[in-house]
C-alpha cells in the first residue's frame, strides 16, 4: 500500500550523490547515556547521524564512547566541526574525521560568537572552498541569510543548513520567509538546522519546502527522549506530506465549507 508522500510522488531525499528515505537527520550528544541516544535514534527513524569529530572519542572499540554503538552498516555517520571558532580548526578536523574512518561527507560548522553559536560567515565560507577542493562534500551549518546561503552554493557545497533560530534555544523556525527564499533559490539541497524544539516546529519547518532537519536538542533534551524522536519522525512526515499537497489559501474572512445552492428553505 502507498504512502500518502508516495502517492504525492514525492521526490528523493538526495545529498551529494546519496539518496535517503528519511528526512530528519540527527544528532549524537547531551543524551544521559548512550542506551538512551541509541533508543532516541531508533525511534526517530533516521538514516543520518551526525558525530561532533571534536568531542568524542574516535576509537570505536571502546564501549563507552559513541562511535561504540553506532552501526556504520546501518547509519551513515555524518562527521561535523561543531565547536570550532577559526577555518583553520574546522579544516583540520574535517581531515582528521576523514583520516579516522568517516566518509568524505563533512557538516560544516565555524562559530563567529559563543554566546549566541552564531556562524562566522567569513571563516565559513573559507573552509568550505578548502574542503571542497581537498574532495570534501560539505554540508554548510549558516545563518537564514540569502546571500551567504548563494555563496555556499557557489563555493561547491553539496547542501546548505541554514538555522531555524540559535543552537539549543528551542525557539523553533523564526524566519520562515528566508528561509523559503532560500530553498526557492538554491538548486542544492536545503535542510534547516537548529532551533526546532518541538513536534510541531518540525511540521511548520517542513512546511516551508525544505529538503530535511538535523535536530539534536530537541531529542537529547526533552523529558523522554524516545518518545519525543518518534513524535518528531512523524511531524516531518507530516510537514512534508502538507507541503505537497498544498496548503488553502489564507482568507481573512470566512468561506462556507458546504454549497449554498440547492439548501432548504
Amino acid at each position: 500500500m502507498a504512502t500518502a508522500v508516495e502517492t504525492l510522488r514525492d521526490t528523493p531525499f538526495a545529498i551529494g550523490g546519496r539518496t535517503f528515505h528519511s528526512r530528519l537527520l540527527v544528532g549524537t550528544g547531551k543524551y544521559s547515556d548512550n542506551e538512551t541516544m541509541v533508543r532516541a535514534i531508533e525511534a526517530s527513524g533516521a538514516e543520518i547521524v551526525t558525530v561532533a569529530v571534536r568531542r568524542v572519542d574516535l576509537d570505536r572499540t571502546k564501549q563507552a564512547g559513541v562511535l561504540y554503538h553506532l552501526d556504520p552498516k546501518r547509519y551513515f555517520l555524518l562527521a561535523n566541526t561543531a565547536g570550532c571558532a577559526t577555518a583553520e580548526d574546522a579544516v583540520r578536523y574535517a581531515r582528521l574525521a576523514r583520516e579516522a574512518g568517516f566518509n568524505e561527507f563533512i557538516k560544516l560548522e565555524v562559530i563567529g560568537d559563543q554566546e549566541t553559536l552564531l556562524p562566522d560567515v567569513q571563516g565559513l565560507l573559507e573552509a568550505a572552498q578548502l574542503l571542497v577542493r581537498d574532495g570534501f562534500k560539505v554540508l554548510a551549518y549558516t545563518n537564514e541569510d540569502l546571500v551567504t546561503a548563494l555563496r555556499l552554493e557557489d563555493a561547491g557545497c553539496a547542501a546548505v543548513m541554514p538555522l531555524a533560530s540559535p543552537i539549543g534555544s528551542g525557539l523553533g523556525l523564526l524566519n520562515p520567509y528566508s528561509v523559503r527564499i532560500i530553498k526557492r533559490r538554491l538548486k542544492v539541497p536545503v535542510v534547516v538546522d537548529a532551533g526546532v524544539g518541538t513536534a510541531s516546529d518540525a511540521c511548520i519547518t517542513m512546511e516551508q519546502g525544505v529538503d530535511g532537519i538535523l535536530m539534536n536538542t530537541a531529542l537529547a533534551a526533552a523529558q523522554d527522549p524516545v518518545a519525543m524522536a518518534h513524535a518528531m519522525h512523524l511531524a516531518v512526515e507530516a510537514g512534508r506530506t502538507a507541503y505537497l499537497a498544498g496548503r488553502m489559501p489564507r482568507r481573512e474572512v470566512a468561506v462556507p465549507s458546504s454549497p449554498l445552492e440547492g439548501m432548504l428553505d
